[in-house]
């Protein structure tokens, strides 16, 4: 009787544990969980709906848009991708705020303004070092160099990867922008005003400056590419807290797009001529002045940013107080990238 009724015990526990491991493969945590037997496995949380910007200077969104493969990546889950247009690095921090978008391009620089001012973003990638910014005037104008520019007409998009350069080399000659009459336009107006003489100079946005250049033979008066602050993909901070595998998949995604653009040049510069109505030779000029060879963000885009810092704090455009250092290594992140680019 003792050993019938151990049996019938040891029978009963089992089926309850079967009972209960059976119940786990059905219960969702943190996402989507599927039972396989006795085993439980976590599948990978995804969004209902991913939002990327594409613009004329992140030539990878273009590419992107173009080709389908964020669709194609995420078609499994499920998941809708919008693409939402943006003018300038002022424009997509607009749209990173208002969650118009979860990835979002812009200059590090105008990234590190909103950073410093407490947007809940992150740099995540980098999508290219442009040589995208430089100061310009009509090919027949008396403006040589920066300090010819004292008490003229200057045009740029406030908060932008130009505007700092302007802002920049108005410095590096003693000058600053209370020295001339600054006119806050978007890129493409600037470029507009800037050839209807409304304007006597320009701090440009490229392919808007090859345009000039070509269509208008204008003139690059003041360049230097160590005043760019590469172009940052960057994320929501919510968004890649909750989806942080959806981040990884998404820099894999752009990865695709680097190597296919360093593979067709020629196919680039189509794309550009149809996503951007550019003529061909602007085309090239744009590509020529884009190095695509960094996409972790890391010690170089954090030097390039301490140093555009010092020139925003002088301006008032960050808070005096800001712990530069500190709110740099919370908004350059290479750790998605990291992970994305060595699977």
């Amino acid at each position: 009787m003792k050993t019938r009724k151990i049996i019938t015990v040891g029978l009963i526990i089992g089926t309850l544990a079967i009972g209960i491991l059976s119940g786990c493969g059905k219960k969702e945590a943190g996402g989507a969980t599927i039972s396989t037997g006795t085993t439980v496995a976590k599948e990978t949380k995804v969004p209902k709906e991913i939002k990327l910007d594409y613009a004329t200077y992140n030539i990878e969104s273009l590419v992107l848009k173009e080709k389908g493969w964020v669709e194609e990546e995420f078609s499994k889950d499920g998941t809708k991708v919008t693409f939402v247009q943006s003018q300038g690095s002022n424009k997509s921090l607009e749209f990173l705020k208002s969650s118009s978008v979860d990835f979002g391009s812009t200059a590090g620089g105008a990234a590190l303004i909103a950073k410093a001012k407490g947007a809940p973003i992150e740099g995540i990638y980098i999508y290219s070092k442009p040589e995208w910014a430089a100061l310009v005037t009509t090919k027949d104008s008396p403006i040589q160099s920066v300090v010819d520019l004292k008490g003229k007409k200057v045009a740029a998009t406030i908060g932008t990867d130009p505007y700092i350069f302007l802002l920049r080399a108005l410095d590096e000659v003693g000058l600053s922008k209370d020295d001339i009459e600054f006119i806050p336009l978007q890129h493409s107006d600037g470029a507009n005003a800037l050839i209807t003489n409304q304007v006597d100079a320009w701090a440009g946005l490229d392919p808007h400056i090859a345009r000039v250049e070509v269509e208008n033979g204008a003139r690059l008066f003041y360049r230097n590419v160590d005043f760019n602050t590469y172009g940052f993909l960057n994320v929501r901070s919510d968004f890649a807290k909750e989806y942080p595998e959806t981040v990884e998949r998404v820099i894999k995604v752009y990865e695709k797009a680097k190597q296919w653009i360093a593979e067709n040049p020629d196919e680039v510069v189509t794309l550009l001529e149809k996503e951007a109505a550019l003529k061909k030779e602007v085309a090239q000029k744009q590509l020529e002045r884009t190095d695509f060879t960094e996409s972790i963000p890391g010690d170089n885009q954090k030097a390039a940013l301490i140093k555009a810092a010092e020139i925003l704090k002088k301006e008032e455009l960050i808070p005096k107080e800001t712990d530069i250092e500190k709110i740099v290594n919370e908004l350059v992140n290479g750790s998605y990238a990291s992970k994305a680019i060595s699977k």
